[in-house]
Parts: C-alpha cells; structure tokens; sequence
C-alpha cells in the first residue's frame, strides 16, 4: 500500500485548507484554495461522508466538527421542494433554484449513509432524516441512472431499526428503482456491450455498485447477475494493462469507438474501490477484493503514467492525470475521492492484519 497508509496517520492540512465556515471549496489553483469557483453541495454531500469515515476511525474532535459543517451546507441547500441547489458563489449566493438530479442522487446517498452511522450525534441524525423526509416524495421522478444508483447506494444503508421511514418501504423503493436500471441494461446490452448506457463516461462503477447493493438489501439475485456482468464488462476496458486506467473524460467511450485515454479522473478510482469491495462482499469472489485494491494503488503510481496523485507534503490529491503529465491543482472532489478509498482500503488492511481474520485472508491470498 501507500506511504500515508504506513505512517499510521492520514495527512489532513488541505482538508481543512479547502473548508471555510461555509463549506468545502470546490477547486484550488495547484495547493491554494480559489474562492472564484465558490462551492458546490455535490462536494459537500460526499465531504460529509469523508468527515464521518474519519470520525469513525480515529475518534477526534476537529472531524466530527467537519461532519456539522458539511451537513449544515446540504441544510441550507435543500429547497422547499425537498430538491438541493447545487452550485453556491465564494459570497454565500445560490446560483441556481435547483441542482442536476446527479447532485439529488449523491446528496440522498450521504443523507442516508449519515443518519445511518453510529456515530453521528442524535440531534443531527434528527436533522439528516428531517431532510430526508423532505427529500424522499421527489425520487419517483428521478430519470438518470447514475441518481438512481446513488439513491440505492443510500438506501441500502437504512435499516428497520431508522423511525423516520418504514423498511418494508424501502426495499420496494429498491426494488423498484433498481428494476428500472436492470431493464435499461437488457435494453442496452449486446454479446459485445455489457452496459446500460450507448456510452461510459462519468461515474461508471456507480451502475454495477447499486445492483450489487439491491442484491444485498433485498436478496433479488437478478441485481447481482446483471451487477457482476457490468463490472467485468467495465473491468476489461479498464484493467486491459493490469493496472486501473478509467476512461478518460476528454470524450468517454462511445459505443462502437475508442476509450478516451486521457484525462483520468480521481473520482473514478474511489468510486472502483467502492463497488469492488461491494461485490467482493455480495459474492466472496477475491478477484473484486483485488481490483479493489488496486483501483487504490491508482492514486499512489500503479497507474498508465507511473506517478503518484498524492501531494504528500499537504496531503491533497491532485486533479487529473493527464496527456502530458498531472494536473496540479487540488480540488475538492479529487482530494475526498481520495481520502474515502484510503479509509476503505485502510479498514481492508486492519482486517488483513487482525487477529480473528488473519487466518482468513491469508487463505485467500
């Protein structure tokens, strides 16, 4: 693994560089915090599940003060619809009345995900489910796929023992939602294109992660055939090298074209870390627990350049890779992208080394 994961600590400054008493900035001139850019409450959602992953592990103060700030923000942005404005200048103004339904998706997974975690203080549980509430009448009217995998993403955290919504009603929500992403698929798929989409552009692994989390909430096999079929199919595009290279987003991968081999997004990594780890524990298969780990590795150098993301001297990551090289600023979603994947990964090695499950992976491995 990492040089951050055996120094024992994770190197924190630019979380708290880029976090004002607003918010989480969404972009940095290289190290530098840019207010020109403002914030966004899709960077505050997936900050507030940083905040509480690093709560959670090490038990300190500064982190859980992180988890009110970034809830507070998805607070203020929540309209009278229940929807979530999204994009919000450096002087605290809305620039929008609503945000895409991506932004709902990712704002309903850290809600739930939130309210769910034993960690979090009683009072701003109540809050998390009181905007959940709010929220949850808008998701019948939802059309992307990627706010629909989110929205299961969520929902699956969310147990019998949660007051503020029945559970026999979320697993049908599940079911439900999750059928609509199962039929694009079969509408989609071919023998050569194993996907439910004409292209694979942003945010891909969230697609199979969703089913894979359907299957687990409610034990529909179907979710977890089509979850497992979709992530090979995006596996062989991106682990032709034996190392993890997304597709880049500077033109995606269009059916019937070529990948786009540049620029690779962090986001990518983080969100394969996730899935793989979801389906390694739908299925037991050790072949997903080690795309996991190497989907990590992709930020630290096991990658098509060669080179580290991580700026160990702020602890930030960096942007993209690029053509020609990295892309030296250090924007929000980069660095929580990382910081996640490293606190999953991390929990992997506990778990590796421990006395009850060493026996057990070693076996594996």
């Amino acid at each position: 693994m990492g040089i951050l994961y055996f120094s024992g600590y994770i190197k924190d400054d630019h979380i708290f560089r880029l976090t004002d008493d607003t918010g989480i900035m969404q972009h940095s001139k290289y190290s530098l915090p840019d207010p020109k850019h403002g914030y966004t409450t899709d960077d505050n959602a997936r900050a507030l599940i940083m905040a509480l992953m690093l709560y959670e592990r090490y038990q300190k103060e500064k982190y859980l003060n992180l988890v009110y700030r970034y809830a507070s923000f998805l607070l203020n942005a929540q309209n009278e619809k229940g929807r979530f404005k999204n994009f919000m200048s450096y002087d605290r103004k809305w620039l929008e009345e609503e945000g895409s339904e991506d932004s709902f998706g990712r704002s309903l997974w850290a809600l739930c995900f939130a309210v769910s975690n034993k960690h979090t203080p009683n009072g701003l549980k109540c809050a998390l489910a009181h905007m959940l509430k709010n929220a949850m009448p808008n998701v019948a009217a939802l059309n992307s796929p990627r706010a629909k995998a989110y929205l299961i993403i969520g929902l699956s955290h969310l147990g019998d023992e949660e007051i503020y919504y029945d559970y026999r009603n979320i697993r049908e929500l599940i079911v439900k939602t999750a059928d609509t992403i199962y039929g694009q698929y079969y509408d989609n798929e071919d023998e050569e294109w194993k996907w439910p989409e004409n292209i694979i552009s942003y945010s891909n692994h969230v697609i199979p992660w969703s089913l894979a989390a359907a299957y687990r909430a409610t034990g529909e096999k179907k979710f977890l055939d089509v979850a497992e079929e979709s992530l090979d199919f995006l596996g062989s595009i991106t682990f032709k090298e034996g190392y993890f290279k997304p597709v880049g987003c500077n033109g995606w991968f269009v059916r019937n074209g070529k990948p786009s081999e540049f620029d690779e997004q962090p986001v990518e990594a983080c969100e394969g870390v996730l899935t793989y780890l979801e389906v390694y524990e739908a299925t037991g298969d050790v072949k997903y627990l080690k795309r996991a780990e190497k989907c990590h590795q992709w930020y630290e150098g096991l990658n098509s350049k060669g080179i580290s993301l991580i700026d160990i001297e702020t602890g930030g990551c960096y942007d993209a890779l690029t053509k020609h090289g990295l892309n030296l600023n250090m924007g929000a979603e980069s660095l929580v992208s990382y910081i996640i994947s490293y606190l999953k990964i991390s929990e992997l090695e506990d778990k590796k080394f421990s006395v009850t499950a060493y026996g057990h992976m070693k076996n594996q491995y």
